[in-house]
């Protein structure tokens, strides 16, 4: 029953990712009726992250004061522990005993994987062409303070993940916002957060990444006349 529930989720997550790289013509009426459908659940959740306070949003205002309260609080790890972290990616303090999968270095290429692209190239150029080239400067305060942030969130994987028997590591947020809300008497609300964090990062693993990616990647060689990976069908079974 279980594997049925998440073969209908999966496939759920799936159908706009196939869509958006459809034929316009075909994909036009589809593309929607979905919007129609998540318009609702997206104006509820865009009316409370993006409520304004002072003229910011409240899902701005939240990430810096909760950056620059870290960076405090850590008194500056992000300067002060630089050349400490630059080592550890070097591979100064490796050791083949210790436990876990991947070295430091492949843990740095696979968050820069993670990240690098569709935030830190896309999402500057959108702030940049928004707010004008002051936006970069804004964008550098953010990365600085935004670094402690960072700090916080991979100590607290660190400290609440599972090395199962086989060797294997589970950790992230939704092992730390279960196990640590726990630890607080807030057991309830940690696995509903953990439960809620799982989902949002498996839809905006197809959101973000998928079907953005697939749907401006097939806008622009569309452009290009009389090219034959222009036609969406074959790009959309193209690896």
């Amino acid at each position: 029953m279980k594997r049925r529930i998440w073969l209908y989720i999966f496939l759920f997550l799936l159908i706009p990712t196939v869509a958006l790289a459809s034929e316009p013509e075909t994909a036009n009426s589809f593309i929607t009726s979905i919007d129609q459908t998540f318009s609702g659940f997206v104006n509820v959740i865009f009316s409370i992250l993006f409520f304004s306070i002072a003229g910011f949003p409240l899902i701005v205002l939240w990430l810096i004061i909760g950056a620059i309260f870290f960076t405090i609080r850590m008194q500056f790890i992000n300067i002060r522990a630089f050349k400490h972290a630059i080592d550890i990616v070097r591979g100064r303090y490796d050791d083949p005993d210790d436990q876990g999968e991947i070295s430091h270095f492949q843990a740095l290429a696979a968050a820069l994987s993670g990240t690098v692209g569709l935030g830190n190239i896309a999402g500057v150029a959108v702030a940049v062409s928004i707010g004008g080239p002051g936006a970069a400067f804004w964008l550098t305060i953010a990365g600085f303070f935004g670094m402690t942030s960072k700090f916080v969130e991979c100590t607290l994987a660190q400290k609440y993940r599972i090395i199962k028997p086989d060797g294997t590591i589970s950790g992230g947020p939704m092992r730390y916002l279960s196990a640590g809300l726990a630890e607080m008497g807030q057991r309830t609300l940690g696995k509903v957060l953990a439960v809620v964090f799982s989902v949002l990062c498996i839809s905006a693993a197809f959101g973000g990444a998928n079907m953005f990616q697939a749907n401006q990647s097939y806008g622009a060689v569309s452009t290009v006349p009389d090219n034959a990976a222009a036609k969406a069908w074959k790009w959309e079974i193209s690896p």
